[in-house]
């Protein structure tokens, strides 16, 4: 199991790297796979919570070169990660309830996922030319209104689907509030890291034994989040990451969004196949 592990995890993170999205649209539906082929009961609380954990990884890896670059906008950040933990709070009482099961996730990330597949489909000669404007060193703020309303939403994404909430809150930020790309793609990097941690955090501190899903894929656990497999997985998935993205800047930007397109398609449709 243990070298299955570290070969999703690299595999995971080559993908996050190579196509430019969070780790945790990637981890979550594996982790999910692997916990539901071991027969595990409940197994949509583990998976979310040790997805998270693994995108906690990769989006720290990702604040340490925003401010290595020296574009953290800090203070815009931690405003949007004080509202996304308030969403990721709302959005645990929800995951780890009745009412939320196995058909209610599946149906919420594939939903996810086809909606990352069109942006892809839809990103172009459009996403260029911000590129070109995203060079202009005057920014328009944020305010706490624009902050609470991407955070709560970011958030309640992020608790009921085990995905870090960049996916959702960038475009917000970039479409909605007319932040410029590379300032929303720093602000939700340092939002994430912060909304995350207090999850995950909510989240080692349940009793699963209570709910009666006891049992995770290793032994070493801690509340929901499985540290075996997240040890296994995030590590490698680091190593890919930094593959992926180097191979980023070889292959044609068209064939990588047609690429994630085809299997954010294709790994919905596998999860709506299991219903």
């Amino acid at each position: 199991m243990t070298i299955l592990l570290l070969i999703l995890g690299l595999i995971a993170g080559l993908i996050a790297g190579l196509f430019g999205v969070g780790g945790g649209i990637i981890f979550t539906p594996v982790l999910f796979f692997l916990f539901e082929q071991a027969g595990i009961s409940n197994s949509v609380p583990w998976a979310v919570a040790s997805g998270l954990m693994c995108t906690w990884i990769t989006a720290l890896a990702s604040v340490v070169r925003q401010y290595n670059q020296q574009h953290l906008f800090l203070k815009e950040g931690l405003l949007l990660g004080f509202f996304g933990a308030l969403g990721i709070s709302l959005g645990k009482w929800v995951l780890l309830s009745p009412y939320y099961s196995r058909t209610e996730f599946i149906i919420v990330f594939s939903s996810l996922l086809f909606y990352s597949a069109v942006l892809m489909f839809m990103r172009g000669r459009k996403a260029e030319i911000q590129i070109e404007v995203d060079k202009d060193v005057s920014f328009p703020s944020f305010s706490p209104k624009q902050a609470s309303i991407t955070g709560l939403i970011g958030g309640g994404i992020a608790s009921l689907a085990g995905v870090g909430g960049g996916g959702t809150m960038v475009p917000i930020m970039n479409l909605f509030f007319k932040q410029y790309f590379r300032k929303a793609v720093s602000i939700s990097h340092l939002g994430m890291l912060t909304m995350i941690t207090v999850g995950v955090l909510q989240l080692m501190a349940e009793q699963p034994e209570l709910n009666g899903a006891g049992q995770s894929l290793t032994k070493w656990t801690l509340g929901y989040v499985d540290l075996g497999a997240v040890n296994s997985m995030g590590w490698t998935a680091l190593l890919g990451a930094y593959c992926g993205a180097w191979l980023n800047h070889k292959i044609p930007r068209h064939y990588l969004q047609l690429g994630f397109a085809l299997l954010a398609l294709v790994m919905g449709t596998r999860l709506l196949l299991t219903l």
